[in-house]
């Protein structure tokens, strides 16, 4: 049987203002001291970023696992920037440790856009051909020396069991909330769908947030701290997490997606949603516990349908990030 990685601890997170930044940039980017510095209006987890004057960003990661993406953003995104249409970010400067932050970080330059899960999607066919054009391109370049799944992209692109604890826990909290059998059998499916082993490059957190839109398109795919070579089918939890049912259908057929990928795809999205739907009862979230059930009843219809079962609900038809004001 398959090595199945060990996620390790909890990141240790620490806090970051912008007295730091600024302290950062003005010690090691003395041509960009005089650039005023504002925090993003929503902040991430991984990383906290800042605006640079509005041409630029500053990208320090959260905890010493998230430090790893650092090193292989800047190898590899400009390569990768070579080969896809889609803008990707550019990485303008790498600064290191300093003014009492312990890690490496980064300075890119900014790409306008609203992300997908901030605004209405007025074109979800348009957006799902946008998105299969970037994985189309993304899985066509060399693997050659790219970096395996690790610590460094939470074991993205490797064995989907190394998430079955969590999953597993999810489906106990969420007992009376979701069809818990049919969640049950969908991710013993997704676990037991086999991959062939051919890498191939992913960005390994393919989500709305991570998607720039403008004039109702995509205009960018950021954040590529979880990219690697490996099984791609994690790059398919989009297919439920964003596009509605035609533009599920157009990226299978367009990726040529066989049954065990396309298992192993619902599988990525499903473990995520039901953490993210348990988390939002937990916190008495509405409108991302909305969310997420939204999203569970899509990936268990589909489940349904690719077994035969009769459908229960229309989620599939529907457009998830439509749900957002």
């Amino acid at each position: 049987m398959e090595e199945v990685p060990d996620l390790g601890p909890a990141p240790r997170r620490l806090t970051v203002d912008v007295e730091t930044v600024r302290r950062l940039v003005a010690d090691q980017f003395p041509q960009w001291a005089h650039l005023p510095i504002t925090p993003v209006r929503t902040p991430g987890w991984d990383h906290f970023t800042f605006h640079l004057a509005d041409e630029m960003l500053v990208r320090l990661p959260s905890a010493a696992e998230y430090e790893l993406a650092v090193e292989k953003e800047h190898r590899w995104l400009p390569e990768l920037a070579e080969h896809i249409a889609t803008p990707i970010p550019a990485p303008l400067g790498r600064g290191l440790p300093g003014a009492g932050y312990p890690f490496h970080w980064s300075i890119y330059g900014w790409i306008p856009g609203k992300t997908a899960a901030s605004c209405v999607i007025s074109d979800p066919m348009g957006v799902a051909e946008d998105v299969t054009d970037f994985l189309e391109a993304l899985r066509r370049i060399d693997v050659a020396g790219g970096p395996q799944p690790g610590i460094h992209n939470w074991f993205r692109g490797a064995n989907l069991r190394t998430y079955d604890a969590t999953a597993r826990g999810a489906l106990a909290e969420l007992e009376h909330h979701i069809d818990v059998a049919v969640a049950a059998a969908a991710w013993d499916d997704a676990l037991e769908a086999r991959w062939d082993g051919v890498d191939q490059w992913f960005h390994g957190d393919l989500a709305a947030g991570n998607l720039l839109l403008e004039r109702g398109r995509l205009a960018a795919v950021i954040d590529f701290g979880t990219c690697g070579v490996g099984d791609p089918s994690c790059d398919l939890a989009v297919a439920w997490t964003l596009l509605d049912l035609p533009g599920r259908q157009l990226l299978r057929e367009r990726l040529d997606i066989d049954a065990s990928t396309w298992a192993r795809g619902r599988g990525w999205a499903l473990w995520k949603t039901l953490r993210n739907l348990a988390n939002a009862l937990e916190d008495r979230d509405e409108l991302s516990a909305t969310e997420a059930r939204l999203i569970v009843d899509t990936i268990l219809d589909d489940y349904r349908a690719s077994t035969g079962r009769p459908v229960r609900s229309t989620a599939s038809t529907r457009f998830a990030p439509l749900m957002r004001p």
